[in-house]
């Protein structure tokens, strides 16, 4: 795991599956329209822009938090498959839970992006890769989301 922070925000590059745990809790609760999401087939990357809630910024002293425009990178992408997703209703703004890997029995890996509402992206990969960074600066919200067992 490479990891870089700055004022400006976070930078991670992951490369096994351990990598990709702390990537995924970097992006829970990140939210992305469909639209905001596409394969470069000639680069063999999968590239999405999320609104991701900075978990690792500490409450300010007015009780805010913060969110950061971030751009999520998958390299050596071999096929994407898609459940409870329509390409169509590109304005639906999905809610990233976890990403998660699978080592496939004839080698290779999946990368899955899992969404709220029993929705997912799989990704067929030769191997991982993937970067996450922040871009823009970030801004201030009262709202931290919220889950069942807190």
């Amino acid at each position: 795991m490479t990891t870089a922070t700055q004022d400006s925000g976070l930078k991670l590059r992951a490369e096994d599956a351990e990598d990709i745990n702390v990537i995924s809790s970097s992006l829970q609760d990140a939210l992305m329209a469909v639209a905001d999401m596409t394969l470069l087939g000639d680069q063999r990357r999968f590239a999405l822009v999320a609104n991701r809630f900075c978990w690792e910024k500490p409450i300010d002293a007015q009780g805010g938090y913060q969110r950061s425009h971030t751009i999520l990178a998958i390299d050596g992408v071999a096929s994407v498959s898609m459940q409870g997703i329509d390409r169509q209703q590109s304005d639906r703004v999905l809610n990233l839970l976890a990403i998660e890997t699978a080592i496939k029995p004839q080698g290779g890996v999946y990368v899955v992006l899992v969404f709220a509402g029993q929705a997912a992206i799989r990704l067929e990969v030769d191997r991982i890769l993937c970067h996450l960074e922040d871009v823009g600066e970030p801004w201030f919200t009262r709202w931290k989301p919220a889950h069942l067992d807190e």
